[in-house]
């Protein structure tokens, strides 16, 4: 069985180190001094140290191959070797990815697959020369090549001086002897007309030290920031266009509009038949019968059409709450503010309903904020157990903000399959956003955000 650090050896932690794991002592080091030895900053570097020779490999394939395929598009045969060549940079940018995936953490998704109408060599090739990420991965190994020169020079440069002047006093004395110096032994530098100067006195020592010191302290923030500058490219260049990326969005939030349409037909389908259709069908039969015992026994028939007034008054009351599911009436003639407060009134808790909107956002996006509103309401009507709830709907710029706030029990949490993962589907089929915070002992806070589209 495994003993936390201090425990089981007679030690006295005292206050605020018992209990804690290295990550969290070695945080209480201001990050300063944490860089030079994290694990982050000597993967960045190693990053820095592959980009040269990986960038040689990349530029040399590609200016070679391009060379000869323009070369040789007098005839068909540059045609193959230029797509080729595409084909070789997009498995290099392949590479790439994954190394920037396991030394920079970052991780970009693989560029839009190659549109092919036919099958066969010609239309590959055709698709190949087509594709805009094929060219663009060209691009970056052309481009890659200079940069991972000068970042390679700069990192290596900044990183091997600063921990060769902190070091130096461990290895000053490995100098050997120079005459006319004394017999001192020390680091040799040579200035100007040709004099020496031996850093070998202990000021002088002491000072490289405190050089290398503030070099290796300032070395994995410049590599941090040449790594930046890789990150860009790697998602710029070798990842998916965002015109892709958007319509591969715009596809799926499509399937999601198409779905929440067809669960809503099929919820007014089965509210219609289990509860007015099934109420007037009794009606009908009711009535019927009431019609035949009119002459025979008025009384009785009297009772049932008393019956069958209630029947009418239930259904009209279903078909309302269902007109209002679908769209209330009230939310078309006076807004967002009447709507809700109507919502907020048959809430079983308390609601404070605040609307501050300069004017009206567009039909779709308020009918959206409104179930929004209603469908959260529910739940804490029906889940959460609190005594109170506020709503606050504004505008920010060009955004709808929608929070619903409750004292219940909280622990709500859109990623379990619950009603608010069909929630913030829906929201984001419209490019909204939801947010849920809600710790296991309350209070849930959700805040969801639309589109404004006046």
């Amino acid at each position: 069985m495994a003993t936390e650090y201090g425990q089981g050896y007679g030690w006295d932690d005292g206050p605020g180190f018992r209990g804690e794991d290295a990550e969290e002592r070695r945080h209480r080091l201001p990050a300063a001094l944490r860089a030079p030895v994290e694990a982050r900053s000597w993967r960045e570097f190693g990053y820095l140290m592959l980009n040269l020779p990986v960038s040689i490999i990349m530029f040399t394939f590609t200016v070679t191959m391009v060379s000869l395929g323009v070369g040789l598009l007098i005839t068909f045969l540059g045609i193959p070797v230029l797509a080729a060549a595409l084909a070789g940079c997009r498995g290099l940018g392949a590479l790439e990815r994954a190394r920037a995936r396991g030394l920079l953490g970052l991780d970009v998704a693989a560029p839009e697959p190659l549109r092919m109408k036919k099958q066969g060599a010609m239309a590959w090739m055709g698709a190949m020369l087509k594709s805009g990420a094929s060219w663009r991965h060209l691009l970056y190994a052309v481009l890659h090549f200079p940069w991972a020169v000068f970042s390679f020079s700069v990192a290596i440069t900044f990183w091997a001086y600063g921990w060769v002047m902190l070091t130096y006093p461990l290895w000053y004395w490995v100098y050997p002897l120079y005459g006319g110096q004394g017999g001192q032994d020390g680091l040799q530098l040579y200035g100007d007309a040709g004099h020496n100067v031996y850093l070998d006195n202990p000021f002088e020592i002491m000072v490289t030290a405190l050089v290398g010191l503030l070099l290796t302290m300032a070395t994995p923030w410049i590599v941090r920031a040449l790594t930046m500058v890789d990150r860009l490219m790697v998602q710029g260049l070798l990842g998916p266009s965002r015109l892709a990326t958007r319509v591969v969005e715009l596809e799926s939030d499509r399937g999601v509009v198409i779905d929440t349409a067809a669960a809503d037909l099929r919820r007014i389908e089965r509210d219609l038949h289990d509860g007015a259709q099934a109420r007037l069908v009794a009606l009908a039969m009711d009535l019927g019968l009431a019609k035949e015992k009119l002459t025979e026994d008025p009384e009785a028939a009297a009772r049932m059409v008393g019956e069958a007034h209630g029947e009418v008054k239930t259904a009209l009351q279903e078909l309302r709450d269902l007109a209002r599911g679908i769209h209330p009436a009230v939310l078309t003639d006076r807004g967002l503010d009447a709507a809700l407060s109507a919502v907020a009134s048959r809430c079983t808790v308390p609601v404070q309903v605040e609307v501050d909107l300069p004017g009206r956002p567009a039909p779709a996006i308020e009918g959206i904020a409104y179930f929004t509103v209603s469908e959260l309401l529910q739940n804490i009507s029906k889940h959460s157990r609190a005594t109170r709830a506020t709503v606050d709907v504004w505008r920010v710029d060009n955004r709808l903000m929608l929070q619903v706030v409750d004292n219940g029990t909280g622990g709500a949490d859109a990623a379990s399959g619950s009603g608010l993962a069909g929630l913030a589907e829906r929201l984001d089929a419209v490019d909204g956003i939801l947010v849920v915070d809600s710790p296991p002992a309350g209070p849930t806070r959700i805040t969801a955000e639309l589109p404004w589209r006046a």
